[in-house]
């Protein structure tokens, strides 16, 4: 009768235990993935599980398309497309108001700062104005710009789409950052203003994934990279494949923030990386 060395056994008893241990942690979302600092959610409103579905797979950023809607902000992409219960606060606020209450202070128990990115789909005299009103009322979990300073917290907002710099003037205490453009680059304003720069992919570049990335656009690339990180801004571009190979590109260049649909691939991507 053959019998295994007591090594043996020991170390498979271990490893039976350790699993059994990880299945628990996970049982009691004790054991979730992430936080991926440059995961986007990309659309985050069309997944089945707005906002959930991110934070499950550990995004630490997610983009909410908004209307003014008879004098409240509707999630949505078209304006044909909304919903009246399909509020700003409903879909995002609240709840995440709520998981950072029962995480102590941050969207993912001692994790980093979020960002919630609010994409206007109307011109910002008439939102931006509805929207300060609503962000004052959450302005326990965002952070805040005031006096030239930033009040880190677990939310930080940033307004892109139908947007200008304008909408903040005159205003002591800012809920909201700016979402800048390739063309700001070289701008002189602060990054408490313009945190972020986003910008259409296929605008710039040629390349989406497809063979070897053309050492042209590479060092393209890497100049977008060197003037917004001199500035202390981060870099998303929209637009693009979900790939890992286009994914391997971005990071190996540097790129701060990968624009995604594909919540479950980007997630056992980075995960690997």
């Amino acid at each position: 009768m053959n019998h295994l060395p007591v090594g043996r056994i020991c170390c498979f008893r271990l490893r039976c235990l350790v699993f059994l241990c990880l299945c628990t942690l996970a049982n009691f979302g004790l054991c979730a993935p992430g936080p991926f600092l440059s995961a986007h959610a990309h659309n985050d409103y069309e997944h089945a599980r707005p906002l959930f579905d991110s934070l499950d797979h550990g995004f630490c950023s997610v983009e909410a398309d908004i209307h003014l809607v008879n004098g409240q902000l509707l999630v949505a992409h078209d304006r044909s497309q909304v919903k009246t219960n399909s509020t700003l606060q409903s879909l995002y606020l609240d709840p995440l108001r709520a998981r950072i209450r029962k995480n102590g202070g941050r969207v993912y128990p001692d994790g980093p700062e979020c960002t919630l990115l609010i994409d206007f789909k109307s011109d910002w005299r008439s939102m931006y104005p509805v929207l300060r009103k609503v962000l004052e009322q959450y302005s326990d979990i965002l952070s805040e710009f005031r006096d030239g300073a930033k009040q880190t917290n677990a939310i930080m907002v940033i307004i892109t789409g139908n947007r200008a710099k304008e909408m903040f003037a005159d205003e002591s205490v800012r809920y909201a950052a700016y979402d800048g453009a390739l063309a700001d680059l070289d701008s002189s304003e602060p990054p408490m203003l313009i945190p972020w720069i986003s910008s259409n992919w296929t605008q710039t570049f040629h390349w989406v994934g497809s063979g070897s990335f053309p050492e042209s656009e590479k060092n393209k690339l890497k100049e977008i990279m060197r003037k917004a990180h001199d500035k202390g801004r981060r870099v998303r571009f929209w637009g693009t494949p979900d790939a890992p190979a286009f994914w391997r590109e971005l990071l190996a260049n540097d790129v701060d923030l990968i624009n995604a649909d594909d919540l479950a691939g980007l997630e056992k991507f980075l995960s690997r990386e």
